[in-house]
């Protein structure tokens, strides 16, 4: 019986060191939280501010209460993807203070480039509304990834940025984006200014 143990020992040893031997590791790719979107259904937001637009029910409307707060700010939360669109206004007096909105808004947007990989303008028209601006899609790890303004070039100034509540991982969080960017779409094609 020993004689069997002695053979077997070693061959069972040589056997177990040279079947580890397989050098074709491949790391697995990270896997993400799986996202359940709500079905896309608005309501109106009217309240008491100059301006009204539409809204996903899956959002909470609450008062802007920083410091900084100005008259009818806001912030459009979403729970659910632990972002929120900031949003501002502003009664435009002159053409000169609207001349340093519509700059102040670009310098925000571009303030991205360090970090930005790409940034997209496209122009907001609706002349039957009287709703101008730009839209500004921002790419990359960046601290706000869409940022708009409108305006009816008169009186009224309107700007929102979208935020998260996360350190900006663009690659995880490009399909949240991408759903409330339609929502952004929404509320700009819906806006409208109170007279």
């Amino acid at each position: 019986m020993k004689f069997k143990q002695l053979v077997c020992l070693p061959f069972l040893l040589l056997l177990f060191l040279t079947a580890c031997q397989n050098h074709d590791y491949s790391p697995k790719p990270r896997a993400y939280y799986r996202i359940n979107y709500p079905e896309k259904k608005y309501q109106v937001f009217e309240g008491i501010a100059p301006y009204s637009f539409k809204y996903p029910v899956y959002s909470k409307i609450e008062s802007y209460k920083g410091s900084d707060a100005g008259n009818y700010w806001y912030n459009l939360h979403f729970p659910q993807f632990n972002g929120f669109i900031h949003i501002t206004y502003y009664d435009v007096n002159g053409k000169n203070e609207y001349n340093k909105l519509v700059e102040y808004a670009r310098e925000l947007a571009f303030k991205h480039t360090i970090k930005a990989s790409a940034i997209d303008q496209r122009l907001i028209n609706y002349p039957n509304h009287k709703v101008y601006g730009i839209y500004y899609a921002i790419e990359g790890n960046t601290a706000s990834s869409v940022q708009f303004f409108l305006t009816d070039s008169a009186k009224h100034y309107f700007r929102g940025s979208l935020y998260f509540n996360e350190r900006p991982q663009y690659d995880s969080i490009a399909p949240v984006i991408n759903f409330i960017k339609k929502d952004i779409d929404t509320l700009i094609s819906t806006f409208r200014w109170k007279n």
